[in-house]
């Protein structure tokens, strides 16, 4: 969240000629005290109230001009992460509407600023980041962006931790693959290893598809945000429609991943001190933040709808790999239809984002990943054969690193 404000700090220039310096840092200054004077600061982000959820139009929470360029916000938000940042994005409604603000944990003058905390939510997972209830209470803040335009100026922000849910999860699913293959390579069973066993063999192939595919679409999401960072349109179209679905389907698939890793590890996956458990506690919760599954299959949606450009960008970037096999070549073809069928298309948002997402990796994959995963990714993803190879695989491209370099 600390670098994801950037963006969206940079509607106010002066906040951000302040802050930038200070939220780019790479020292961690962890003493309460006033930000300007710390070597390195966090930030968090302050939206969800209780009775909107995702849809943050519907908060509540209200931001008065004091008359001085600052304001007094008043109202509760129901999930505030990281409550011990230093600074926070929260959205608030102002007399225009609802609008960005800046709000400091501590004031220029040194005082705290009227941020309670209610309590620490008791989670499923994610123990190590604390999850808060608060209250502003007359808390001073200061408006990032214009009056009015709160999403607008919010959602690069927002973006960018869909983007982290994303890579997140890729590394969930590569950490869960490397700790499924160390036990593997080292456990016998039956008079032989694990890893010289066709079905585990057949087991981790597949977990490192998933991981592999993960990996290569979060990193190419990773480049056009870059990209289009960098004034390039089309990058900037393909990340729009893109992104929403790979967060998507990447972070959907991380659990399962997770589930499957630990049984490899037998009853030792389900003690603690294998970590495995704290990896499948973690895993849904990237789906769950900003925007849970159906919030990202309706953004997939939206994105075409707003930006109708977005989709031929993406279809343009699939071409790269016509032609090199006919499954894909198949997939993207009834996905082209999918989407050209509008009449039930909102009911049919889950599928066709993870169709778009799936296009994206097999194309990636063929074009950029070792030849025997992109096979293993074509014929089990897009071929029908769910459940590994059926085909006996050599081990060593089940443990090789990413070859995914873009």
């Amino acid at each position: 969240m600390t670098y994801a404000v950037v963006p969206a700090l940079r509607h106010n220039p002066e906040l951000a000629s302040v802050y930038e310096p200070l939220l780019t840092s790479r020292e961690y200054d962890p003493e309460f005290k006033l930000a300007t004077t710390k070597r390195g600061i966090t930030a968090g982000m302050s939206m969800t109230e209780k009775q909107g959820g995702s849809d943050v139009r519907a908060g509540t929470t209200e931001a008065t001009p004091n008359g001085d360029g600052t304001y007094s916000l008043t109202g509760h938000k129901w999930f505030t992460s990281a409550p011990m940042c230093d600074i926070f994005l929260v959205l608030a409604q102002a007399p225009k509407g609802l609008s960005c603000f800046m709000l400091p944990r501590i004031l220029p003058d040194g005082t705290r600023n009227r941020m309670l905390l209610q309590r620490l939510k008791d989670k499923l997972g994610n123990h190590a980041n604390a999850s808060s209830e608060v209250e502003y209470d007359g808390a001073i803040a200061w408006l990032v962006g214009e009056e009015g335009r709160g999403v607008p100026t919010i959602i690069e922000m927002v973006n960018l931790t869909r983007l982290d849910c994303t890579l997140g999860s890729a590394t969930s699913m590569r950490t869960g693959l490397t700790r499924a293959i160390h036990h593997a390579q080292h456990r016998k069973a039956f008079g032989a290893y694990l890893i010289d066993q066709p079905l585990m063999r057949n087991v981790l192939a597949d977990l490192a598809v998933e991981a592999e595919a993960a990996t290569i679409v979060a990193m190419r999401m990773a480049g056009a945000t870059d990209n289009a960072a960098r004034g390039d349109l089309k990058e900037a179209l393909l990340r729009r429609i893109g992104l929403a679905a790979s967060k998507y389907w990447v972070c959907k698939r991380s659990t399962p991943h997770a589930a499957e890793a630990l049984e490899c590890l037998g009853g030792n996956g389900y003690v603690e001190d294998s970590g495995m458990p704290r990896l499948y506690r973690e895993a849904p919760l990237m789906g769950i933040w900003e925007g849970s599954g159906n919030v990202s299959a309706l953004d997939t949606l939206r994105a075409m709808a707003t930006r109708p450009e977005c989709v031929e960008v993406l279809f343009d970037d699939l071409a790269q790999s016509a032609g090199q096999d006919a499954r894909l070549d198949g997939h993207v073809e009834r996905l082209r239809e999918q989407l050209g069928d509008l009449d039930t298309i909102q009911y049919r948002a889950r599928k066709i984002a993870e169709d778009i997402c799936l296009a994206l990796q097999g194309s990636l994959l063929v074009r950029h990943g070792h030849p025997a995963v992109a096979e293993a990714f074509l014929a089990t993803r897009l071929g029908g054969q769910w459940g590994g190879p059926s085909a006996p695989c050599r081990p060593d491209w089940i443990w090789r690193p990413s070859s995914s370099v873009l």
